[in-house]
C-alpha cells in the first residue's frame, strides 16, 4: 500500500496503480485514490498566494511564497516572517528578501498580516507593543497556531522545522511564540526589537539567534523609548538575551567572534554565542556596530532608519542556524 497522500497528484496516480495490482481490494484503493486527489486539488503549487481563515470572530489573512522546486512529495521547512508595526505583510516581502533565500534553500516562507483599522498599517500584540493590536488585546498566539493548522492543509509541511524571523514588533511576536508556542516553533531569529514580556515560560527549549544595531534609535539597543510612534518602553537587548539563556540552560559567558569587515559601510558586526543549552540549544547575539533599524544584509528603504550593514546578511546566517535546530518532537496539526 503506498505511503499516505501529501496533497500531490503524484499520490493519487500511485493509489490508481496499487489499485490495478490489487483487484480485491478495490474499495479501499477508490477511497484512497478519491481522498489523495482531493487533497492534491487542494494543494499549492510553486508562487505566491494569499490566504484568510477566521479567528477569534476576526478575519485574519497570510502570504505565501512557495519555491519552485516544491512538488509536494515530501514535507519542507516553512519560514514565518513578521512584519514591523505599522506596515504589512506585502511590505516585509520587500523589506526582507526572503522570497530570494526562500528559492535557493527550497524552503516556504510566510508573512502573516497583523490587525488595525487601516488595510496597511498592521501591528501584532507581543505583550507590550504595539498599536491596535495591543489596544485590542488581539491574540496573535492563537492566530499563529490556526494558520500553521491551515497552512499544513495545503502545504506538505515538515512540522520539526517551522522557524519564526521578524522586524521590530515582528521580531517581538517571535519572542512571545517562542514562549507561548514551543510546541510548533523550532528557533526563532528576531531582528530589531526585544522580547515584550519580563519573562519568558517556554514548555522546551528555543533557540534564539538575535539581530540588533547599536545604533537603533526606534527599539533601543539598551531599552527605552525610542523615537516610534507606539510610545513603548522596550526591554533592553540585555534583558531579552539573558532571559533566554536562562529559560534554555546556556552557559553564561558567550564565546564571542567578531566577523571580518568585508565592506567599510561604518558598521562592523560581532556575535555572541551563549552554548550548552539543553536539548542543544543555544542563544546567539549579533551585535551591528553602527547599525540602525534595518535588516542586515539589505539596503534600508528609509534612510532615517539608520544604517544597514553589508557586513553580514541575516538572511544567510539565520538560514544556516535554523538548520542546526529542529523540533524533537513536533505537535501535530488539527
Amino acid at each position: 500500500m503506498p505511503t499516505p497522500c501529501r496533497g500531490t497528484v503524484e499520490w493519487a496516480a500511485a493509489s490508481l496503480a496499487l489499485a490495478r495490482k490489487e483487484p480485491d481490494q478495490p474499495m479501499m484503493h477508490h477511497v484512497l485514490f478519491l481522498s489523495c486527489l482531493a487533497m492534491a486539488q487542494n494543494s499549492l503549487p510553486p508562487g505566491d498566494h494569499t490566504r484568510s481563515l477566521e479567528v477569534g470572530q476576526r478575519t485574519r489573512s497570510y502570504l505565501v511564497h512557495i519555491p519552485k522546486s516544491y512538488d509536494g512529495t515530501k514535507p519542507v521547512p516553512v519560514l514565518l516572517a513578521f512584519h514591523g508595526g505599522g506596515t504589512h505583510a506585502q511590505a516585509m516581502v520587500e523589506f526582507s528578501g526572503l522570497n530570494e533565500k526562500a528559492e535557493q534553500e527550497g524552503f516556504v516562507v510566510v508573512y502573516p498580516n497583523g490587525t488595525g483599522r487601516l488595510e496597511r498599517i498592521l501591528t501584532f500584540n507581543a505583550g507590550n507593543c504595539c498599536g491596535y493590536a495591543l489596544q485590542q488585546k488581539v491574540d496573535d498566539v492563537a492566530f499563529t497556531r490556526a494558520l500553521l493548522d491551515d497552512l499544513a492543509r495545503v502545504v506538505n509541511v515538515d512540522a520539526a522545522r517551522i522557524y519564526a524571523t521578524g522586524m521590530s514588533n515582528g521580531a517581538m511576536i517571535c519572542y512571545l511564540l517562542a514562549s507561548e508556542l514551543s510546541d510548533r516553533i523550532a528557533a526563532i531569529a528576531p531582528v530589531g526589537a526585544p522580547m515584550g514580556t519580563e519573562t519568558c515560560h517556554p514548555q522546551r527549549p528555543v533557540p534564539v539567534m538575535h539581530f540588533h544595531g547599536t545604533d537603533d534609535q526606534y527599539a533601543p539597543f539598551q531599552g527605552g523609548k525610542g523615537k516610534g510612534l507606539s510610545g513603548t518602553d522596550f526591554y533592553s537587548v540585555e534583558h531579552t538575551i539573558l532571559a533566554w539563556v536562562k529559560a534554555n540552560g546556556c552557559q553564561q559567558q558567550p564565546t564571542v567572534v567578531k566577523l571580518p569587515t568585508r565592506v567599510e559601510d561604518g558598521t562592523t558586526v560581532e556575535v555572541k554565542t551563549y552554548g550548552g543549552g539543553k536539548q542543544g540549544s543555544e542563544v546567539v547575539l549579533v551585535v551591528i556596530h553602527g547599525g540602525g533599524h534595518t535588516w542586515p544584509g539589505r539596503e534600508p528603504r528609509a534612510r532615517f532608519l539608520g544604517k544597514s550593514t553589508q557586513n553580514v546578511s541575516a538572511n544567510d546566517l539565520m538560514w544556516e542556524f535554523f538548520q542546526k535546530h529542529a523540533l524533537r518532537e513536533p505537535a501535530r496539526s488539527r
